[in-house]
């Protein structure tokens, strides 16, 4: 079925009501795995729908990961994920998950309405909160994985909200979506995650994506040049990112080493937790003297020869036109599905932010 095709069906919902409680009003985007709406509960609550697509709704292992995973980021406890309200099924068998309507737009659509790059103590700050919200998934051993401009939100209120957690985690690598493309956004993604060493995937995946995200917010380029998704997940794999001095020479040697350490190819040699390159940022950003340690990290298999994932986006929510409100969509896995992240993620004292982190081989 055709892009526009799809679009006219999913916009038939509008204007009707879901279980006599929900009147859906708008379309506000669509990926592989479902459709967002927003919703106004009979009450008068304004609310957002995300509705998983009519044909994943059959598959009954996909539809249980999908209610049970929207609940998981409730549990991480920070003012930068979005809670999951409610849950059901509407009467043509579509799940759904009820959550709270954002008012605002996203980085990518605040990054492109500057032109393309943002100013370098903005973007430390915005990038900071990210780090700060995938501390505290972390500590409940959630991982995100999709890290990217598109799913960070700028709330009109002045709130960083990280979106979609956990969406690849509804589909493992033998799976494609619904639009023919597996989950993931390959300008994002780390070495491992491009390679498709699943079991090597832990907090420093996440790491590397919120290194990428302030290259991308600080050059108005991806980490690596490509001219297609293919091509970019085979030299995230195989080839080392360059540092962000080549394009922004001018830039203080203690921001780019935060950045440069985020994206090293070696896992062993990045921030090993989203705690300890927030600190890193602080301090690079003159707010701090002191960061925590990483904690010395484990050792990790290198072998980059095999991409065994298609290039796409589709844990991605394309506003179907760029709506002034949106969602954050839904939570991660389930406990037992949770990849690997260190016993201890902010570390402890003594390292000096200015050194790479210390490894054990």
């Amino acid at each position: 079925m055709s892009a526009d095709k799809v679009i006219e069906r999913l916009q038939a919902r509008v204007g009707t009501t879901i279980n006599g409680k929900y009147r859906l009003d708008a379309l506000l985007g669509l990926g592989g795995m479902a459709a967002v709406y927003a919703a106004t509960h009979r009450n008068g609550d304004r609310v957002a729908l995300k509705v998983l697509h009519a044909e994943l709704s059959r598959m009954e292992d996909i539809r249980a990961r999908f209610l049970r995973e929207g609940y998981v980021a409730n549990k991480i406890g920070h003012a930068g994920v979005v809670r999951v309200i409610d849950d059901d099924v509407a009467p043509d068998g579509c799940v759904y998950l009820v959550m709270e309507l954002l008012e605002g737009r996203t980085l990518e659509q605040y990054r492109l309405s500057q032109g393309g790059r943002l100013p370098v103590n903005e973007t430390l700050a915005l990038v900071g909160d990210v780090l700060d919200i995938l501390a505290a998934a972390h500590m409940q051993r959630i991982i995100h994985r999709d890290i990217k401009p598109d799913n960070v939100f700028l709330t009109t209120s002045g709130v960083t909200k990280l979106m979609d957690f956990g969406i690849a985690r509804l589909l493992d690598a033998s799976h494609v979506t619904a639009s023919g493309a597996l989950m993931g956004t390959p300008a994002f993604m780390s070495p491992e995650q491009a390679g498709g060493r699943t079991k090597e995937i832990d907090a420093r995946t996440d790491v590397w994506s919120a290194g990428a995200l302030l290259f991308v917010l600080l050059t108005g380029q991806e980490v690596h040049r490509a001219r297609t998704g293919a091509e970019q997940m085979i030299y995230a794999a195989t080839q080392a990112a360059r540092s962000i001095t080549t394009l922004v020479p001018d830039l203080s040697s203690e921001v780019a080493h935060v950045i440069d350490v985020a994206l090293a190819y070696d896992m062993r040699n990045r921030w090993q937790t989203a705690g300890a390159m927030r600190n890193a940022l602080r301090y690079a950003a003159g707010r701090t003297s002191a960061v925590p340690a990483a904690p010395a990290p484990a050792a990790s298999t290198d072998d980059s020869s095999s991409v065994r994932r298609l290039a796409g986006a589709a844990s991605g929510h394309a506003p179907v036109s760029p709506p002034s409100t949106a969602t954050i969509i839904h939570g991660s896995g389930d406990p037992s599905d949770i990849l690997r992240v260190p016993t201890s993620i902010d570390g402890g004292p003594g390292q000096d932010p200015r050194e790479p982190p210390k490894t054990n081989r």
